[in-house]
């Protein structure tokens, strides 16, 4: 898909989903793509929902919330023009040899994956041919250079080879894609946010691939008539005239992108008292949790809580509101257990943390 043709689709505006209510699933699926958008370190968001749930509108509806980037002008990587971990050799190599580069701004890439995408497409491809004849690495740049600095999407995830969520999370989690053939070998930045959606009819993903996402998000099918009635609504008004439905809603997501990029600037300076991390990794024990990463996914997405809040320091309930999203799907599945796994992580911290709601 070309930037210009996701450019001139209309979006759905983020704030106007509703589910607005506290702590409600459309609330939460919504707080945990602006924590990531705050802190992409925190790895992704996997959404399992039933079929016409909104899934892929509120993901797609989040990349207008995302602020402008500077890029360097004709570069396929989206690199970077101040931060040398963010850009390509071709734009390093320029930069060494004293060569100018221009800047220019592009709205934050989201990258469309489809579902019977191939390694090739995904990760890029070296031109054998070219290489050989001409001498020159020919490399053929795939959807995780598009996505470089911005979202890649992946609907129906469950659905996707494993071997090609794995090259995903693997270059969500490290920063780069490499691209080895024959021989030739070629690295580039791919830093994206990555994620996932699924019905959980279809199949879930293998634990070992799920617990790489760093939050996982649920929502079902909305039972209250007046709700149900709202959505349609909604939609209906927005296919009518979608410049005036997203004009109606300017301020709200103009206010909305203020909070994220003042969260972004003072992240930094979000402070976690140790007794509070040491409670984390208790729950985590008390869970049976394999490895850290939902010790370090949950400090992280507090943190970026407190960051959107305009706060300077967890407290237990910033804990509280991220932690189901970030142990729900790391924990043992037990066929035999009735027992929902978020109902489980939330019963851990108050007993943890002697905290009630």
């Amino acid at each position: 898909m070309s930037r210009k043709t996701s450019e001139q689709r209309p979006v759905f505006p983020f704030t106007s989903i509703v589910g607005q209510e506290e702590m409600c699933e459309i609330s939460l699926l919504k707080l945990s793509l602006i924590l990531n958008v705050i802190d992409p370190k925190i790895g992704g968001v996997m959404i399992m929902g039933d079929r016409g749930t909104g899934k892929s509108t509120i993901v797609r509806a989040l990349v207008d919330l995302l602020p402008p980037i500077d890029v360097v002008e004709n570069d396929q990587y989206n690199s970077h023009p101040y931060d040398p971990e963010l850009m390509s050799d071709e734009v390093l190599e320029k930069l060494k040899n004293n060569e100018k580069i221009n800047v220019i701004q592009i709205k934050t890439p989201m990258v469309d994956l489809p579902l019977g995408a191939t390694e090739d497409r995904v990760c890029g491809t070296i031109d054998i041919e070219k290489a050989i004849s001409e001498g020159k690495k020919a490399f053929e740049p795939g959807l995780l250079a598009q996505a470089n600095r911005g979202i890649l999407y992946v609907d129906e995830v469950n659905l996707l080879d494993d071997h090609l969520v794995d090259v995903l999370l693997d270059s969500a989690a490290s920063g780069w894609n490499t691209v080895e053939r024959e021989g030739i070998s070629i690295c580039h930045p791919a830093r994206f946010i990555l994620v996932g959606s699924g019905n959980p009819e279809e199949g879930e993903l293998r634990p070992q691939l799920l617990d790489r996402f760093g939050m996982h998000a649920q929502i079902k099918t909305v039972k209250e008539p007046h709700l149900r009635v709202k959505i349609v609504q909604q939609r209906e008004l927005f296919e009518r005239n979608p410049k005036e439905f997203k004009a109606k809603y300017k301020e709200e997501q103009d206010k909305l992108m203020e909070k994220i990029i003042n969260a972004r600037k003072t992240l930094k300076d979000v402070k976690i008292k140790y007794e509070l991390l040491e409670k984390i990794s208790q729950i985590c024990s008390d869970l049976n949790v394999d490895g850290l990463r939902g010790d370090m996914v949950t400090s992280r997405a507090a943190k970026a809580l407190v960051a959107f809040e305009n706060r300077q320091e967890v407290t237990p309930k910033d804990i509280f509101t991220v932690i189901t999203l970030c142990l729900r799907h790391r924990l043992r599945k037990d066929p035999l257990e009735s027992i929902d796994s978020g109902f489980k992580v939330q019963e851990a911290f108050k007993k943890v943390f002697s905290f009630n709601n």
